[in-house]
């Protein structure tokens, strides 16, 4: 037989999933795209905020026992704060974490409320290289800094997972992004994928794809570096993200103190002809010093081009500003205090680090200290500003340079307008308030001292190569015998309790590209909201008449490209749901939300015919032919299709329903639906050549 043409290999986000895919072959070479995966997570994560919404669905499932109770991470972080913590609201949300840590006996993988924000120790003390991290947040891709793949997703599909073990996920496309040249000395993670947003734009090349960095750029790159750039691939666009593993991660992990927690990575890296959806080069020599203006964080432009009126406050903290971030923006503060600056200028200045070890560091090298005599006030670890869901919140009309993550309209409070800089810039920029390019001061800087305080070695070739795997998939044996199990929950309603109408009526409520989650449910409904908050809260401050449009029968609403983006808030859909919404219409979802949306059993169609968009308009009557999937809209017919996953999910009312029906097996149930929609004979998905576009010489 001859030999045919070679066969492409594998990325390093494929092998990660193939190492956590349940029942696939044992070398099941390229799985094509759209491939309905069983998936066995490492670890999952949710913080106070993530687990309030969940307790409800908790209690309504009869406080099952956890799959894995050494392998969940809860901090506090989102609304927690010591000048609050003893108001009602948060002690409750306090006492909840508290309540089930206690329960499920999860030790020191508790976080006591502002101790850590959740993604920072979880990185620094937990995450390994080629681990599956899930989290009940957008910002879970952080942890692929260290060569795990790490994936967000919505409160309801973190807590299925909390209690099967199980997940499942459609065969992603992945990009590539290659780093070549070397940074300018002071140049971080957050001016690099601020770089990467300028060039490639939020929602485009990443939408719906998990995003893998690789190249020789990479070693100039320390673990904190590649943590904010990896954080930020939500901004981008991305399912998840992953660095391939190096020298530089080994080294990292080495230097953790417990064991346990730097012994079981497996490093993946790409194969030699691994193929991507795109590979995409970006010169770490040629980049700047950034800003993201309002209200979007692709609206990138060089600080030294870049104007802003006067500063009426000054944020250094939030997830994506990592240790070395915040010694950097110390530095920068410490030298400008040498040259006699003063932090006269009227505004507030607020550093929250991420974590109390970080906190301890920054005291040892005495820049605490130096962040107090700048002016700024010291926080608690804490997500602060960045989400304006607890006590700081930036006020209507107030401009801020804040090296948080994400600036889109209201996110630190109703009527802010937020700025995204590193660190360092914003440090620069406190002493006027006007917004400063850090180079002046970062070149009076130390750097060997710089790299002492952060531990990081530039000289990443001197460092031991890690030694690197190929995946094992797991047997569905190994998984039931791994930990304990938890009995099915018994049938209490048949799959035809809840279906799918045949059709659907309704005048068009229309949006545009990039509605976020921020915009569709506002902070201040998020917490702890009735049916009636969520209902009414909808579109609060971008559409005020969307409630009441909905009401007198403006029922489905039609968006564009990357409807959802943003926040893992599951009260998005809640709200439209709430607010009589019958069905959401658009060209894509973003993945987070796209999930949601089904999981909470509102209706979403994929629609890319251009046509249809143009007569779509705000008012027009629409009607949705569900069972012959045709749309009508303008006296002409679109043709639709939905999601085998998605309709099986909706015709029995949502993720929780269908525990009922299957318990613990519910994604293997899911994962057998859409096979059997789809036509397939057997269980395991047939395993042919995957073709793609570009492909990566390692």
């Amino acid at each position: 037989m001859a030999d045919g043409p070679e066969k492409a290999g594998l990325n390093a986000c494929q092998k990660v999933l193939i190492h956590h895919a349940i029942g696939l072959p044992s070398n099941p070479g390229n799985i094509p795209p759209e491939t309905v995966l069983l998936l066995k997570p490492s670890w999952l994560l949710a913080s106070e905020a993530a687990w309030n919404s969940m307790e409800g669905s908790y209690n309504s499932l009869g406080r099952p026992t956890f799959h894995r109770k050494d392998r969940f991470w809860l901090a506090p972080d989102h609304i927690v704060d010591p000048r609050v913590n003893e108001r009602p609201r948060e002690k409750g949300i306090i006492e909840k974490c508290e309540r089930i840590a206690k329960e499920m006996d999860l030790g020191d993988n508790y976080n006591p409320p502002n101790t850590t924000i959740m993604h920072t120790d979880f990185y620094r003390k937990r995450c390994q290289p080629g681990m599956l991290i899930i989290g009940a947040d957008s910002h879970t891709g952080s942890a692929g800094s260290l060569g795990a793949l790490a994936i967000g997703m919505g409160i309801s599909d973190v807590m299925m997972q909390i209690v099967t073990g199980e997940t499942f996920l459609k065969m992603p496309e992945v990009i590539c992004i290659r780093f070549v040249g070397r940074p300018t000395l002071g140049l971080g993670g957050k001016d690099v994928i601020l770089g990467v947003l300028g060039q490639l734009k939020r929602n485009t090349v990443a939408a719906e794809r998990l995003v893998e960095f690789v190249g020789e750029g990479l070693q100039y790159l320390s673990s904190d570096a590649r943590f904010a750039i990896c954080n930020m691939v939500t901004e981008f666009g991305g399912i998840g993200a992953m660095v391939v593993p190096d020298a530089v991660t080994a080294d990292f992990i080495a230097r953790r103190p417990d064991k346990k927690h730097k012994s079981d990575g497996a490093y993946f890296r790409p194969d030699s002809n691994a193929t991507y959806a795109g590979v995409y080069e970006i010169d770490l020599s040629k980049l700047e010093h950034y800003v993201a203006l309002y209200p979007s964080p692709d609206n990138v432009v060089p600080v030294s081009q870049a104007e802003l009126p006067i500063l009426q406050g000054c944020f250094i903290g939030a997830c994506t500003t990592t240790e070395e971030d915040l010694i950097l923006g110390g530095l920068v503060l410490r030298e400008a205090l040498k040259m006699g600056m003063k932090p006269n200028a009227k505004g507030l200045r607020r550093v929250t680090p991420g974590s109390i070890g970080i906190i301890e560091r920054l005291k040892k090298f005495g820049l605490i200290e130096v962040y107090e005599d700048a002016g700024f006030v010291v926080g608690a670890p804490g997500c602060s500003y960045c989400v304006g869901m607890g006590i700081d919140k930036a006020g209507n009309g107030e401009v801020w340079l804040s090296s948080q993550n994400r600036n889109y309209r209201d996110r630190m409070g109703p009527g802010s307008i937020a700025n995204i800089a590193s660190a360092a810039t914003v440090a620069a920029s406190s002493f006027t308030m006007t917004l400063q390019n850090p180079q002046p001061l970062l070149d009076k800087i130390d750097f060997a001292e710089y790299d002492t305080m952060r531990e990081h070695t530039l000289s990443a070739s001197s460092l031991p190569q890690p030694t690197y795997s190929e995946p094992v998939p797991a047997t569905r044996e190994d998984v039931e015998t791994e930990a304990e199990t938890v009995s099915a929950a018994p049938s209490t309603s048949s799959e035809q309790a809840a279906s799918l109408p045949d059709l659907i009526t309704g005048r068009v409520q229309r949006f545009g590209d990039n509605i976020d989650t921020d915009s569709i449910a506002p902070t201040e409904i998020c917490i702890q909201p009735t049916p009636e908050k969520l209902a009414r809260g909808a579109f609060l401050h971008t559409k005020p008449t969307f409630y009441d449009l909905t009401q007198a029968g403006a029922t489905i609403l039609v968006a564009q490209n990357a409807f959802g983006t943003g926040s893992s808030r599951e009260q998005a859909p809640n709200a439209l749901l709430a607010a009589g919404i019958k069905a959401v219409i658009a060209k894509s979802y973003a993945f987070i939300y796209g999930r949601n949306q089904a999981n909470k059993g509102l209706l979403g169609i994929r629609l890319q015919n251009d046509r249809f968009y143009e007569l779509a308009q705000e008012g027009v009557e629409m009607s949705i032919d569900i069972r012959n999937r045709k749309i009508s809209c303008g006296g002409e017919e679109f043709d639709f299709q939905l999601d085998p996953i998605e309709e099986k999910l909706l015709a029995a009312g949502g993720l929780l329903r269908i525990y009922n029906l299957y318990g613990t097996k519910l994604f293997r149930k899911l994962q057998e639906a859409a096979i059997a929609m789809n036509g397939a004979k057997k269980s395991q998905p047939e395993m042919v050549e995957e073709k793609k576009d570009s492909k990566l010489d390692w």
